[in-house]
């Protein structure tokens, strides 16, 4: 195989891993935006829920972990970086440290599925800043396809939840109704990219493999105001009507729009809507995200993979003009990872 790329770039969101780090990361995190300071410290006490500690770092310590067993047991043979957009390690350093060591031009695997500002072009414009801030010499750096569609996805996603739905009591597996969730965004930053359609195509994916119509899409981890329209509904929301309108007894949730159990999944999912189940009676489990699960890097590498053998414009790949940003920007509260 002819190789262009001497070295693979793990891209993610980073967050803060102490309670000294959860103010500065949130500032990180809105800089530029209106965000008022009374909003930073309620999601920072989210934080405080676990002692101030995003598990996100850890968890992509893992993954890097994870992916260099499968590189070396199956190639390509190419060190591995990994950069942060609002923590440490930051992008910036990571792109100085790459350029120091000689590398001129690697593959970045990003930890979002889906399309959208946020999840896909706020990242390359996030890659071409940290290029700059590196100066002349800086890597070039190609990012791989979001992997929305992939089987391997697919079928980790499937797996978690058939494990999820094992633990509901047995007579009421058959008939746990299914929500995938996903972290929501602005309307406005929705009808500049694909992020909706992709999400139903994944989950009518993954309901195939769990052979039940019986799901629904919901949203999660909203921050911005409510005079600001953003993707609906709320998961809470959506659990208060089909216990109100159906009598649902038992419900599934399956954060299929996250790849690891970061803050928002343990405290909107675990935390809140695990509460609102309880006080409603309904039994409620939760998926695993993909994390580091076998198939999941087995995919990572594939796509690896697939950008050297293509080079240049692939199927899924997206164009310059993609996931174009919000019409304007929304104050709100910032996601917590």
């Amino acid at each position: 195989m002819n190789n262009p790329y001497d070295a693979i770039l793990l891209v993610s969101f980073g967050g803060p891993e102490q309670s000294d780090d959860v103010m500065p990361f949130l500032e990180n995190v809105v800089r530029g935006r209106n965000v008022p300071r009374e909003r930073l410290l309620e999601v920072a006490e989210h934080y405080h829920h676990f002692d101030g500690r995003s598990p996100i770092n850890d968890q992509n310590r893992a993954l890097l972990a994870a992916l260099q067993q499968e590189l070396a047991a199956h190639g390509p043979d190419l060190p591995i970086y990994w950069g942060n957009r609002n923590w440490h390690p930051f992008l910036a350093d990571t792109m100085r440290q790459m350029k120091a060591d000689g590398v001129r031009k690697a593959v970045a695997f990003v930890t979002s599925a889906f399309s959208s500002y946020s999840g896909c072009r706020q990242y390359k414009e996030n890659i071409a800043k940290a290029q700059e801030e590196a100066g002349p010499g800086a890597p070039v750096i190609d990012k791989i396809r979001v992997f929305y569609n992939y089987p391997e996805f697919h079928d980790v996603i499937a797996q978690e939840a058939r494990d999820a739905i094992a633990q509901l009591p047995a007579l009421l597996q058959p008939d746990t109704r299914i929500l995938f969730t996903a972290h929501s965004i602005p309307l406005s930053m929705a009808k500049g990219c694909q992020y909706v359609q992709q999400l139903e195509e994944a989950c009518s994916a993954v309901a195939r493999l769990l052979h039940t119509t019986n799901y629904r899409l919901v949203y999660q981890s909203r921050s911005g105001p409510p005079s600001v329209p953003w993707l609906e509904p709320d998961i809470l929301d959506a659990i208060r009507q089909m216990h109100a309108d159906d009598g649902v007894k038992a419900v599934t949730l399956v954060p299929i729009g996250f790849v690891s159990d970061h803050l928002e999944v343990l405290y909107d999912l675990d935390t809140e809507a695990k509460q609102l189940c309880d006080e409603l009676g309904i039994a409620m489990t939760r998926a695993a995200t993909a994390g580091t699960h076998p198939l999941f890097v087995r995919m990572i590498r594939i796509l690896i993979g697939e950008r050297i053998e293509g080079g240049g414009i692939l199927p899924g790949l997206c164009g310059v003009d993609c996931c174009l940003p919000p019409a304007r920007p929304t104050a709100g509260g910032p996601p917590a990872r």
